[in-house]
C-alpha cells in the first residue's frame, strides 16, 4: 500500500498523502465501509474516483480511524465523531488528509496544468502575475494560490464564499513553502497559516 508522504505540521496536526497505485480490489482489502459509503462507492462512475474514495479510508486507518468515524454535514464538510478536525482531498493519482486535535484545517491537491492560466481571472487578480515571464512558474504559483483558496474555503465549510472577493492569499516566495491567507466575509476576518509542497507535477496546499 502506497503511503507516499507524511508531514508533521505541529504537535497536534498531521498531513498524510497517498499515491494511488493499487487496483480497486487491492484497495478494498483491510478496510470496512459503512452501508452509506458502500452506496456512495457503487454510485461512482469513475474508477479513479472509486480509488480515491478507498485510498482515503487507508489514510484514515494510518491515523487509527475507520470509515465509521467519518461523518459529513449538510454542506458536505467531513468531520470526525470524536471532535478532531479533518479535511480531505483527491486529485488524479493522489489523495491526502490533514487531521488536527485542536485546529480548523483545510487541504487541497491539484495537478499542475496550463488550464489554470485560462481560469485564473475567476479566482485571483491576474494582473498581479503578469511580471512572471516563465510560464511554468506562473502555473506553479497560480496552482498554489488556487489550492490555498480551496483550503480556506474547506475550512469555512459553507457555500457562500467567493474565491475572488472573500478569500485572500498573501504573496510568497516558492522557497519559503508557506504564506498566510484570510477569509473576509460579513464584516469579519479570519487569518490562517498556509503551507505548500510540490511533487511529481502536483501541488499540495494546506491551511490551519
Amino acid at each position: 500500500m502506497a503511503l507516499y508522504k507524511t508531514f508533521t505540521v505541529n504537535k497536534t496536526t498531521k498531513v498524510l498523502i497517498w499515491k494511488i497505485e493499487e487496483s480497486i480490489k487491492d484497495l478494498k482489502v483491510d478496510i470496512s465501509l459503512s452501508q452509506n459509503s458502500v452506496t456512495r462507492l457503487n454510485s461512482m462512475k469513475s474508477e479513479l474516483h472509486q480509488k480515491g474514495f478507498l485510498s482515503i479510508r487507508h489514510l484514515l486507518k494510518n491515523v487509527n480511524y475507520t470509515d465509521f468515524d467519518l461523518v459529513y454535514d449538510q454542506f458536505g464538510k467531513p468531520h470526525l465523531k470524536d471532535g478532531k478536525f479533518i479535511s480531505i482531498t483527491h486529485s488524479f493519482t493522489f489523495t491526502a488528509i490533514i487531521i488536527s486535535e485542536n485546529l480548523a484545517v483545510g487541504i487541497d491537491i491539484e495537478k499542475q496544468r496550463e488550464k489554470i492560466l485560462k481560469i485564473a481571472h475567476k479566482f485571483t487578480p491576474i494582473e498581479e502575475y503578469n511580471t512572471i515571464a516563465n510560464v511554468d512558474a506562473k502555473i506553479s504559483k497560480l496552482t498554489i494560490v488556487w489550492g490555498a483558496k480551496e483550503s480556506l474555503y474547506k475550512i469555512y465549510g459553507k457555500k457562500k464564499l467567493l474565491f475572488l472577493h472573500h478569500i485572500y492569499i498573501n504573496d510568497f516566495r516558492f522557497a519559503d513553502e508557506k504564506t498566510t491567507g484570510a477569509i473576509r466575509f460579513n464584516g469579519e476576518e479570519y487569518i490562517y497559516n498556509i503551507q505548500f509542497l510540490e511533487f511529481e507535477g502536483f501541488t499540495c496546499v494546506f491551511a490551519y
